[in-house]
C-alpha cells in the first residue's frame, strides 16, 4: 500500500478472504425451510452503481405481522452469497436478513486482473470513496426493499445494521461514526437503524482518536471478536486489541462485547476451517445464538437468551462484558 494513501479501513483485506464460501449445509435444501432466499438485482441510477442483494425472508412474515430487518454488509472480497450461516439462522428465527454486495469491494477483486496485483487491488478497494459508497449502498437498499412489494412484510421501525470486518466499518458509519477528511466531516448516519451487530470491526485507518470517531454511535451495539482476531495484509497489521479499542470507543452506553478464545479473523465468514474445524463450528453456533439473543433483547425486550449465554459457552469465551 502506498504510505500516503488514507482510507477508512485497510485491515479488512485479510478476513475478508473467501468471505463468499458457503459451508456444507446443502442437506437442508431437501427439507421445508421456514424462509425464502430471494436474489435482488438493483441499480442506483443516481450513482450508476449496481447494488445486488439477497434477502432471507421468513415465510411467516405478512403485512399483518411484519418482521424486523437486518441489513448485512460483507467483508472485503465478499458477496451477497456469503455469511449464509447467519442469514439463514436469523430468518429461521423470524428476522429478515438482507445481504448486500458492494460492487467496488466484492468478490470480483479475486479475479479482475493479475494475481500478482491482488494485494494492490484489495488495498485500493479500502479507500474513502468506496467506504462512502458502501454506506450509500446500505441506504439505497433499505429504501428499495421497504418500498417494494416485499416491504409490507418488513418492519421499517426495527432495522439493524450488521457486518463483518469492512462490513462492520460500514455498519459503524451508518450507525453514526464520523470521520474527518480534508478539513470536513463525513457523517452518514442512517436514522432508521435501531441497533448494530459488529463482527471483527477494524479501526479506522489513519485516525489517532477512535473515541472522536465513534462517540456519536449511540444505538445499542453487539461486538464480536476473538483473541486471535488478527488482520495481516501486505503493509498492514492489526492486532486483536484493535477490536477491543473499537468497542471501548463507541459512545453509547448500551453495548456488549463477546471475545472468543483463539480462532481467527476469517473464522466468522462461511469458511469452515479457520481457527480449527471444531472451534470454528462451535463459534458459529455460539455467534448465531448470541446475535439472536441480542436482537430479541433490543427489538423485543426479551433478555432470556442473553442471561445464560456466557455460561453455556464458557469453554470457548474469553470475555463477555456490557449490557444492552
Amino acid at each position: 500500500m502506498k504510505a500516503a494513501r488514507r482510507s477508512f479501513l485497510l485491515g479488512t483485506a485479510s478476513a475478508v478472504v473467501f468471505a463468499n464460501c458457503v459451508p456444507g449445509a446443502r442437506g437442508l435444501q431437501a427439507q421445508e425451510l421456514p424462509y425464502q432466499s430471494i436474489n435482488l438485482d438493483w441499480t442506483d441510477s443516481a450513482r450508476g452503481r449496481s447494488v445486488p442483494a439477497r434477502l432471507y425472508l421468513p415465510k411467516a412474515a405478512t403485512a399483518e405481522q411484519p418482521v424486523p430487518l437486518i441489513i448485512f454488509s460483507h467483508g472485503l472480497g465478499g458477496s451477497r452469497n456469503g455469511y449464509t450461516y447467519l442469514g439463514t439462522h436469523w430468518a429461521s428465527q423470524g428476522f429478515a436478513s438482507l445481504h448486500l454486495q458492494h460492487v467496488g469491494s466484492d468478490r470480483s477483486l479475486w479475479s479482475s486482473g493479475s494475481p500478482f496485483a491482488l494485494a494492490s487491488r484489495l488495498q485500493d478497494a479500502a479507500n474513502d470513496a468506496e467506504a462512502i459508497d458502501r454506506v450509500h449502498d446500505l441506504r439505497f437498499a433499505l429504501d428499495r426493499v421497504l418500498s417494494s412489494e416485499l416491504g409490507s412484510r418488513l418492519d421499517g421501525r426495527r432495522v439493524v445494521a450488521a457486518g463483518h470486518s469492512y462490513g462492520a466499518n460500514t455498519s459503524l458509519i451508518a450507525a453514526g461514526a464520523t470521520v474527518s477528511r480534508n478539513g470536513g466531516t463525513i457523517a452518514l448516519r442512517e436514522p432508521r437503524l435501531s441497533a448494530a451487530i459488529l463482527i471483527s470491526a477494524p479501526p479506522f485507518y489513519g485516525e489517532t482518536s477512535m473515541r472522536q470517531i465513534l462517540a456519536p454511535v449511540q444505538i445499542p451495539s453487539l461486538h464480536i471478536t476473538a483473541t486471535e482476531d488478527i488482520i495481516r495484509v501486505p503493509g498492514y497489521y492489526s492486532g486483536a486489541e484493535d477490536r477491543l479499542a473499537v468497542f471501548e470507543a463507541v459512545g453509547g452506553s448500551r453495548k456488549m462485547l463477546a471475545v472468543f478464545t483463539g480462532g481467527s479473523h476469517s473464522m466468522f465468514t462461511d469458511r469452515t476451517s479457520p481457527g480449527g474445524d471444531l472451534l470454528n463450528a462451535q463459534v458459529k453456533t455460539a455467534t448465531r445464538e448470541l446475535t439472536s439473543a441480542f436482537l430479541n433483547r433490543v427489538l423485543g425486550g426479551d433478555d432470556s437468551g442473553l442471561r445464560d449465554w456466557p455460561q453455556r459457552y464458557a469453554t470457548i469465551v474469553s470475555r463477555f462484558i456490557g449490557t444492552v
